[in-house]
């Protein structure tokens, strides 16, 4: 079993290394030829699922709260995650009652099913796994997820509930923890709960993905859905002018306000003790760059860009779960190039498991978003989120669920 599960990793590592067009060969050119058609295929299940959302022919739940969508039309690394934690914790600073509502990608089933009661003391049914009710976290990375772990940790004041079945969610953040306000993380695409908002990020440096669908590229609708966009932000812009881009984006969005945005380092952060250090501590630094995201040159360029010489990169697929091994052998290797640190994203750290020895400290990298362009029009729309009058919640919920 365990040699199958490695061959299904390394094919599934080569299909992404064919998909980003990193492979070649005639075994590339015929696998590239099945995922064209294949994305034919899914180009029409995509415009058919839209059409019967649109024509309301699938139903579309409205749970008489606002719902706030933040997603995108790619498939990973348009730095998400920072978003939703800059949009969440200020409109709780606002005074809003927020709810993250997330699907939990990769995270592991319970082993134990969580009880919460209601105000008189009856245990609530349909409960979605609750990673923080706002003042508590109750689950670990494992079983949250990495990202709405992280979300948790870093949000005081914001519930952070995982299921895949996010209409569940929004009526218990609703019923059990009075939430004026949803937030559907990767949202987009979650067409089941009816959306007043929607704010699609659009990475600056790969913008529109390998170009293709799925499975063939990485955009999970074509361009034209960007129509959809109440807002449009721009991550990643690495303090550079985006006209080029912001004209593109004009072609298929007229009216959404575009946010121009980056990811900035913060500061360093020992994984294991806490201790945080300046970003300068990097400047002159040999070091080891390990992480499991979608796009991990961007946050090796960070990196670099603090002033470390950046020796070993060490990339794992996106949300991979480390391993004993896999910590031993790489700090060893570490120790033995006289590595005098290993950087991770904020994201892999809830993910580490302490290596034997830990030789060379691991810190992990804080990034904070800064908007470059258009404060106006982001503090426009947080007063338009707060401004809103709080709507009574749906009745008949039962039916819903």
């Amino acid at each position: 079993m365990v040699g199958m599960k490695t061959r299904m990793e390394e094919f599934s590592d080569w299909g992404t290394e064919v998909v980003f067009g990193r492979a070649h060969g005639f075994r590339a050119w015929m696998l590239c030829c099945v995922l064209r058609v294949a994305s034919f295929f899914f180009w029409v299940l995509v415009r058919m699922r839209l059409f019967l959302f649109r024509r309301q022919i699938k139903t579309v739940h409205y749970l008489g709260t606002l719902v706030v969508s933040v997603g995108n039309i790619t498939a990973g690394g348009t730095g998400k995650t920072p978003v939703v934690e800059l949009l969440a914790s200020t409109l709780a600073a606002r005074g809003r009652r927020c709810a993250i509502l997330t699907r939990g990608y990769k995270s592991a089933p319970l082993e134990k099913p969580q009880v919460w009661r209601d105000a008189e003391g009856r245990r609530v049914r349909h409960l979605p796994k609750i990673a923080s009710d706002g003042t508590t976290r109750y689950l670990s990375p494992l079983y949250a997820g990495d990202e709405p772990f992280m979300l948790a940790r870093n949000l005081d004041g914001v519930a952070v509930l995982v299921d895949k079945d996010r209409v569940k969610s929004g009526i218990f953040a609703i019923e059990q923890l009075g939430s004026n306000t949803l937030i559907l993380d990767d949202g987009m695409q979650y067409l089941k709960l009816k959306h007043e908002l929607d704010i699609v990020l659009v990475d600056c440096g790969f913008p529109f993905g390998t170009g293709s669908l799925l499975p063939r590229g990485t955009m999970r609708e074509p361009r034209s859905s960007l129509r959809r966009a109440s807002y449009i932000i721009l991550t990643k812009s690495g303090g550079k002018p985006q006209d080029e881009l912001i004209s593109v984006i004009r072609r298929y969005n007229k009216v959404a306000d575009i946010i121009v945005t980056d990811h900035v380092p913060a500061y360093l952060e020992n994984i294991f003790t806490g201790e945080r250090r300046e970003l300068s501590f990097l400047k002159g630094k040999y070091v080891a760059c390990m992480s499991g995201i979608a796009r991990p040159e961007s946050f090796e360029v960070l990196v670099e860009n603090a002033g470390a010489h950046v020796e070993i990169r060490r990339r794992y697929p996106d949300h991979y779960w480390f391993d004993p091994e896999d910590m031993d052998a790489f700090v060893e290797r570490c120790a033995d190039r006289a590595m005098d640190m290993i950087v991770t994203t904020e994201k892999d750290a809830v993910r580490f498991l302490k290596p034997m020895e830990t030789e060379v400290p691991i810190y992990f990298l804080r990034i904070r978003i800064e908007i470059i362009r258009g404060q106006k029009e982001w503090d426009a729309m947080v007063d338009r989120i707060c401004n809103l009058a709080q709507p009574q919640p749906a009745p008949e919920w039962d039916n819903v669920l």
